[in-house]
């Protein structure tokens, strides 16, 4: 490559412009999701219940009943993938979804005593699936922590405009 310098490409000097990967909070953060749902993943297939059904079934057992856009909104879904999502879990017999009494327009989510009886199996496997990942922190580190990741969520909401996959 002429009139390219040597020290230009010399891969112990470091660029202004770079970011590692060990100093990147959204690589970081995409990898520790990535390795909490592969091990989450393998709890919870053999009982049917796929990672997208996952947190679905999370905010029913906090509130069952969720009409189809509040459940979009609580799990951060855009309303196609929901209603996908949906889809299957009626299919296999988790949900219903009724006309809402008040409001016919809207479609209200109800788990079936299957999709309410699957708490008592799943639930622990969240907890194990959070001690793993947090094994060797204290109490107040784990307390911490979810500190930080609550404002790393505040920090970008304000100025998010959609999830386009990038990891700074």
């Amino acid at each position: 490559m002429a009139g390219t310098s040597r020290a230009a490409h010399n891969p112990r000097r470091p660029s202004p412009i770079e970011l590692p990967f060990e100093s990147s909070v959204g690589y970081q953060l995409r990898m520790a999701n990535r390795a909490t749902q592969r091990y989450l993943q393998s709890k919870i297939e053999p009982y049917g219940v796929t990672p997208g059904m996952w947190y679905f079934l999370r905010a029913l057992w906090q509130e069952d009943g969720l009409t189809q856009r509040e459940l979009s909104r609580r799990i951060g879904t855009m309303e196609p993938t929901t209603l996908t999502a949906l889809i299957a879990m009626e299919r296999a017999g988790l949900i219903t979804r009724e006309r809402d009494d008040t409001d016919r327009r809207k479609l209200n989510v109800l788990l079936t005593a299957k999709g309410h009886a699957l708490k008592e199996v799943m639930m622990p496997f969240a907890i194990e699936v959070v001690e793993r990942a947090t094994a060797g922190f204290s109490a107040e580190d784990k307390v911490r922590f979810l500190r930080y990741l609550a404002t790393v969520q505040s920090n970008l909401a304000e100025v998010s405009t959609g999830d386009d996959g990038v990891d700074p």
